[in-house]
C-alpha cells in the first residue's frame, strides 16, 4: 500500500532547474532511499515534500491526502517528521528537553491551562516525560537524559535529532542524509537504528551518500541526476544499472 506519492514535481530556482518532473511511490512500512551526485536536487525534493518549499508544480499526497500548499508544521500534524543535514539542536537545553519538543504536536493544554496546573496539564507533563524516557531508551541515550544536547559527541547528537523526530509519532520519517560526518561504527549503528525503527511501524525515506549503509537497510532506491529521476529499483538491480554506474564513476571509468 502507497502511503506516500510524488507525482510530476517540479521547482526551478532562475536558470537552474533543481528538481524536474520527479515521480515515485514510497510504500508503507518500506525503507526507500533517495541518491544521487551532488547537486542532484536530492535536498531540495525534501523541502517539497516536508513543505520547507514550494513547487512550481506537481503532486504529493500523504496518506490518500493532498499535502502541496500545506505550512511544514500542518504536514508534521499529519504524521510526517523529518531530520536535517546539518544538526540542528537547542542549545542550553537538556537531551531530554530537545526530545520534547517534538512532542508539542500532541499536547492538548495550552498556556493559560498549564499556568493554572490543571490537573489534565500535570497528568499530560508526566506522559510527555514518560515518553520521552522511552525514545531515549530505545537510542540508548538513557544515560544522557539531563545532559547539555550540543556538549555530546557529534554521533550523538544524530541521535537526540532523530529521537526528537520520533518524538513526534511519526507515520513517515524523513532522513536528509543521517550518516552525514558519522564514521564508520556509528554509521554501522545509524542503519541498525535505522531498521529498528521502521519495526515500529515507520515508513522511511532517506536522502544518503553513504552507499554501503544505503544498499544494506533499503527496500527501494531512487536515482537523481540534475534533478531527473533517472532510475528506481532493488538495491542489487541498481548497482548493476549502467546509467546509475556512469553517473556515478563517469564515463571513461565505467
Amino acid at each position: 500500500m502507497t502511503l506516500l506519492s510524488i507525482r510530476d514535481v517540479s521547482r526551478r530556482f532562475g536558470g537552474i532547474q533543481a528538481v524536474d518532473n520527479v515521480s515515485f511511490d514510497v510504500p508503507h512500512g518500506a525503507i526507500t532511499a533517495v541518491i544521487g551526485p551532488n547537486g542532484a536536487g536530492k535536498t531540495t525534493l525534501f523541502h517539497l515534500i516536508s513543505g520547507f518549499l514550494r513547487p512550481d508544480r506537481g503532486s504529493v499526497v500523504f496518506g490518500g491526502a493532498e499535502i502541496l500548499g500545506l505550512m511544514p508544521h500542518q504536514i508534521a500534524a499529519k504524521g510526517m517528521a523529518r531530520t536535517f543535514q546539518q544538526t540542528r539542536l537547542f542549545p542550553k537545553m537538556t537531551v531530554l528537553e530537545n526530545i520534547l519538543v517534538g512532542r508539542h504536536l500532541h499536547s492538548r493544554g495550552g498556556f493559560v491551562a498549564c499556568m493554572l496546573h490543571l490537573p489534565f496539564t500535570r497528568r499530560e507533563e508526566r506522559a510527555v516525560r514518560e515518553a520521552g524516557r522511552e525514545i531515549l531508551e530505545f537510542l540508548g541515550l538513557s544515560g544522557q537524559a539531563d545532559a547539555e544536547a550540543v556538549r555530546l559527541s557529534y554521533g550523538q547528537q544524530r541521535m537526540v535529532e532523530l529521537g526528537r523526530a520520533l518524538a513526534c509519532e511519526p507515520r513517515v520519517l524523513l532522513l536528509d542524509e543521517p550518516a552525514a560526518g558519522l564514521n564508520m561504527r556509528e554509521t554501522a549503528e545509524m542503519g541498525r537504528l535505522i531498521s529498528r525503527i521502521r519495526e515500529r511501524n515507520v515508513t522511511i525515506l532517506l536522502v544518503e551518500h553513504d552507499m554501503s549503509l544505503v544498499m544494506d537497510i533499503s527496500d527501494e532506491i531512487v536515482v537523481l541526476s540534475y534533478g531527473q529521476k533517472i532510475a528506481e529499483d532493488v538495491p542489487s538491480a541498481i548497482q548493476r544499472d549502467p546509467e546509475v554506474i556512469r553517473i556515478y564513476l563517469g564515463e571513461g571509468d565505467a
